[in-house]
């Protein structure tokens, strides 16, 4: 749990008044700063999937967290924390709720990511939806910690015109290198970026993300920010499952499918990854949506389960098989609506 900062002493001698410094009156021809309103919500930057990092002195990286995106509001009167999709999560995050109050600020937006930390210091995504009582639970965290890596607006002033550069100092100024509270800044490393992903993958982390220093901050997927990881992994929506009497939830094996324009299609299916409480979990929202019929062609299956497409599951993978099916699959959570999960895209 954060502790509050230390007052920092206002006098040299305890025995001499407080005074403030006499105030000077305006001069008139002195020009008013002129102040931004404060965005309600700003829609995220989103990284785009490239297979190798760039390089160049345009690009600096930081490490990919596996966690919520979130944007902590600092608002005059309140604190609001907000989900990727919009949804009000104040209530969910009490310790960096807490944290957001004591920083030295008036008004701001911070973007990042909210994570929980496992033994060794890398960000668990698992643990973050128990923490929150698994998908759709309604539970306060006390464990998820927010790593910012973002200053979207600061006093009265919109950054998302700014560089990326200046941006990242006045956050700094906000959140100090180093500091180990409910708040932490997201480092970044100025490396080459093909060392810091065998790195990072040695260090058995996701992967790693590069931002275009010079860059603005813009909403959506517009390439100014780059992730590159170690394990593919990527939201693919649930068809059914295959029943099976010898596995945890009676789930042999999870159909999966992707996205190609405006329909889905069958890309194989994932039968690891499942413990007893995973399987139990997706069990109680799968049999919720059981159809009679598949939504998509996935051909003949015996002991198969079909359900509405509704619910997205996050899957590792080492590659494709040449007929278009995931290979090595291994199943990680299921993604929360208000997380606003895509699907997995076929080119």
């Amino acid at each position: 749990m954060t502790k509050p900062p230390k007052p920092k002493p206002l006098l040299q001698d305890a025995e001499k008044p407080v005074r403030s410094r006499p105030r000077k009156p305006r001069d008139p021809a002195q020009p008013n700063l002129s102040l931004d309103p404060m965005p309600d919500r700003i829609e995220p930057c989103l990284a785009l999937l490239k297979p190798k990092p760039p390089n160049g002195d345009d690009w600096v990286y930081e490490i990919k967290w596996d966690g919520y995106r979130l944007a902590v509001h600092v608002e005059p009167t309140r604190i609001r924390i907000l989900t990727r999709g919009g949804h009000d999560w104040t209530d969910r995050f009490p310790a960096i709720k807490q944290a957001a109050l004591w920083l030295p600020v008036g008004t701001a937006i911070l973007d990042g990511e909210a994570v929980v930390l496992d033994k060794k210091g890398r960000s668990d995504f698992g643990l973050l939806q128990q923490s929150l009582g698994g998908r759709g639970g309604k539970k306060s965290s006390s464990d998820a910690i927010f790593m910012a890596f973002d200053l979207l607006y600061f006093d009265g002033h919109d950054l998302r015109n700014s560089e990326l550069d200046m941006r990242r100092h006045l956050l700094e100024d906000l959140v100090p290198v180093g500091e180990q509270g409910d708040i932490r800044l997201s480092e970044q490393i100025e490396a080459d970026g093909d060392q810091l992903l065998a790195s990072a993958c040695e260090l058995e982390l996701e992967g790693i993300i590069a931002k275009q220093r010079r860059a603005p901050y813009r909403s959506g997927r517009g390439g100014e920010w780059l992730k590159i990881k170690c394990i593919q992994s990527d939201g693919f929506a649930i068809i059914g499952y295959e029943k099976s009497t010898a596995s945890f939830g009676g789930i042999g094996r999870l159909l999966l499918a992707a996205r190609k324009g405006d329909e889905l299609v069958y890309v194989g299916g994932v039968g690891t990854g499942f413990n007893e409480r995973s399987a139990a979990e997706l069990r109680e929202q799968m049999d919720k949506l059981i159809i009679d019929k598949s939504a998509v062609d996935i051909g003949r299956k015996r002991n198969a389960v079909f359900i509405n497409p509704k619910l997205v599951a996050e899957i590792e993978y080492r590659a494709w098989t040449h007929d278009g099916k995931l290979r090595h699959a291994s199943y990680k959570a299921l993604r929360d609506a208000a997380d606003e999960a895509t699907v997995y895209e076929l080119a």
